[in-house]
């Protein structure tokens, strides 16, 4: 009975010491994960500049981005791209994105590659026009890509003066 007894009193003096130990480990594993974890969103990272790098090298890049201005006189539901006749972009929007482009938002809504010399840029808005009538626009322009990226801007612009919307293609 008193060998028992005594089992039991080591194992409980004792037993602090491996809840501590086993802690103290537990601590170590967690750190380690953490930076295991960053280790990876930092590659992650790397990856993703590199195979942007190596898709869309900056000499044939080449993107386009969706901006509007206030927003009255039309409400986007979609925008359609086509460069040299074939579609590289078609985007139905959410009101929550709406909200972000009408507060200064802009969206890339397309990267891409392009040889360089002219080529022709169609852009295609759809939406409820001026009195909530269903309403479809193109803009048209010819982009000039030359060596390094080329950045075009769609801008949606309310003009008061005949309280319609404007369509601008913009080249940066």
């Amino acid at each position: 009975m008193k060998a028992l007894f005594r089992g039991i009193l080591a194992g409980l003096l004792v037993w602090p010491l491996l809840v501590a130990a086993e802690t103290e480990q537990n601590t170590g594993v967690r750190e380690e994960v953490q930076t295991l974890k960053q280790q990876v969103l930092e590659l992650n990272r790397d990856l993703f500049l590199l195979e942007e790098e190596l898709l869309f090298p900056s000499n044939t890049q080449v993107s386009v981005f969706v901006s509007m201005d206030v927003g009255e006189f039309f409400q986007l539901d979609s925008v359609e791209i086509k460069i040299d006749g074939k579609q590289v972009a078609d985007y139905l929007y959410t009101r929550r994105e709406l909200d972000a482009l009408i507060r200064g938002g802009v969206q890339r809504l397309h990267i891409g590659n392009l040889r360089t010399g002219e080529h022709e840029l169609v852009a295609f808005f759809t939406g409820k026009g001026p009195r909530g009538r269903d309403y479809k626009r193109g803009a048209t322009t010819t982009i000039k890509k030359g060596l390094g990226p080329k950045y075009v801007e769609l801008k949606i612009v309310d003009r008061t003066s005949n309280y319609q919307p404007e369509f601008d293609i913009k080249e940066w």
